[in-house]
């Protein structure tokens, strides 16, 4: 490092500072140092840099799907909270598998990072009862976990009961929850935001119809689209749409579209998650905000306690939801004129 700051012309700080990625340092003088960097074939130790202070200086997000708009936003706004305390963000996919997540939470991949957080969908919770991770790790999610871990998920039937029962208010009684699963082996997503809707519906005094839960597989917008268009021209008749995720609920605007259906004018649509994507769609979609901010917030905050050994006391956090409405819903029909 010494090296490298005399090549440079700068402190063994600045060097220091561009090798760890922090943002005090200007444009010029990182490039500089970079090059410099190159030209003598420096490397970061990161085992003895592990063994002087003890940290990594990087955090891992291990995720189901790297095409799914929900882990790329949730990506983002966790590097933007990182980088400003100059930690990396690693983003691993596990693709939902089992072995994968396992492979992930493994020892010799852990001692990479100072802290983990994993969205677990393939593991069950007598695989993480059997696991004692010696890196900080927060879950994220809606699986059970074992007590001992800390674990951050969605307010996942709140959300969804708030998104149905706007549907009814504004007049909807066929509601179809697309992408949602009456029963399951394990507690997943779509059986919470299904679990939700069966709520809302029986709370209206709405038998909640078997035929009208459409489970989906991938979650993509082309398998709602074309899930929702065959059940339509098929004889299905919907007045009403809770999409599992945003992605869903655009899949099924345009599978009624293609159905010849107008949205907001004959079926009403209601997606979950407020990905940014959904106000610019048209019209833009009604749906339920999980309160990303917050959770990032949460999850974050209960990692540096671990990786700072303070008030590592397990916590499961679950975010509050909001209801964000725009053009894919008509009016509530007690506003009506």
């Amino acid at each position: 490092m010494s090296d490298v700051a005399r090549a440079a012309g700068v402190s063994l700080m600045t060097v220091s500072n561009v090798l760890n990625g922090r943002p005090n340092v200007g444009a010029e003088t990182r490039l500089r140092v970079l090059e410099v960097v190159d030209e003598l074939g420096y490397e970061i130790n990161l085992a003895a840099r592990r063994l002087r202070s003890g940290r990594t200086g990087t955090v891992s997000l291990i995720v189901p799907r790297f095409d799914h708009q929900y882990y790329s936003e949730l990506a983002a706004r966790i590097s933007d909270v990182l980088a400003p305390e100059g930690l990396h963000l690693v983003v691993e996919q596990s693709g939902a598998s089992r072995e994968r997540e396992l492979s992930a939470l493994s020892l010799a991949r852990l001692q990479q990072y100072d802290g983990v957080l994993l969205s677990a969908v393939g593991l069950d919770f007598q695989d993480l009862d059997r696991i004692h991770p010696d890196v900080p790790i927060v879950l994220l999610g809606e699986q059970d976990v074992p007590d001992r871990y800390h674990r951050v998920k969605m307010g996942n039937v709140t959300g969804a009961r708030l998104a149905t029962e706007h549907l009814v208010e504004c007049g909807a009684r066929r509601i179809a929850v697309l992408g949602g699963r009456l029963e399951a082996p394990h507690p997943e997503m779509a059986t919470y935001r299904a679990r939700g809707w069966a709520q809302a519906l029986e709370a209206a005094g709405l038998s909640p119809d078997p035929s009208l839960a459409i489970p989906l597989e991938s979650f993509s917008i082309a398998e709602a689209r074309s899930a929702i268009r065959e059940r339509v021209q098929g004889g299905l008749e919907v007045d009403g749409v809770l999409g599992v995720t945003d992605e869903v609920a655009i899949g099924a605007m345009a599978g009624l579209r293609d159905a010849g259906l107008v949205v907001p004018e004959d079926v009403q649509v209601v997606g979950f998650d407020n990905l940014r994507v959904s106000e610019h769609v048209g019209p833009g979609l009604t749906s339920v905000d999980p309160g990303h901010d917050a959770m990032v917030a949460h999850a974050l905050r209960l990692l540096r306690q671990q990786m700072d050994n303070k008030g590592t006391t397990p916590e499961h956090v679950v975010s509050e939801v909001a209801l964000v409405v725009r053009g894919s819903t008509r009016r509530p029909v007690n506003d009506r004129k």
